[in-house]
């Protein structure tokens, strides 16, 4: 997947509803940038109007049991992105340490490369963590319980 900036590459932060790109690290990154983002990361971010890229990132570094699976991981970074929240866990950076392998949104998960996320995957030895198929969809949150006041009425 070759880039263009502003067609495939979502430009400026998301809202709640709006599309992020997915990004794997490239084998040539940076050491020190890829000790920042962490083996079996989780990258999600959107470019910038100077051609760099602002990234978002989630390794589960606490071990947290809520975020075993490398969706979750994206979709806790991609609501940190959404809500601009404060965190150690964002950067900018160069395009050209990372390649994009799909998009994320509030609907779901697409991945267009999915032999690179692998290959990440792989390398971090976090293929367990590996979605099941390039499409992930979040299932919705159920409805709120009525409470006995609204069924005696």
């Amino acid at each position: 997947m070759s880039i263009t900036f502003g067609q495939d590459l979502p430009l400026e932060r998301p809202d709640a509803d709006g599309r992020a790109a997915v990004f794997v690290p490239k084998a040539d990154i940076k050491d020190d940038v890829l000790q920042l983002v962490r083996k079996g990361a989780a990258v999600v971010g959107f470019g910038n109007h100077d051609r760099s890229v602002t990234i978002y990132f989630e390794s589960n570094r606490f071990n947290e049991p809520t975020l075993a699976k490398w969706e979750l991981k994206a979709r806790k970074a991609y609501a940190r992105l959404v809500d601009d929240l404060p965190t150690t866990s964002k950067m900018t950076t160069k395009l050209e340490y990372f390649e994009q392998v799909g998009y994320i949104s509030g609907k779901g998960i697409n991945i267009r490369r999915m032999d690179s996320l692998k290959r990440w995957l792989e390398f971090s030895d976090a293929m367990e963590t590996a979605p099941a198929s390039e499409s992930v969809t979040w299932a919705l949150p159920p409805p709120p319980k009525k409470s006995s006041i609204d069924t005696e009425r």
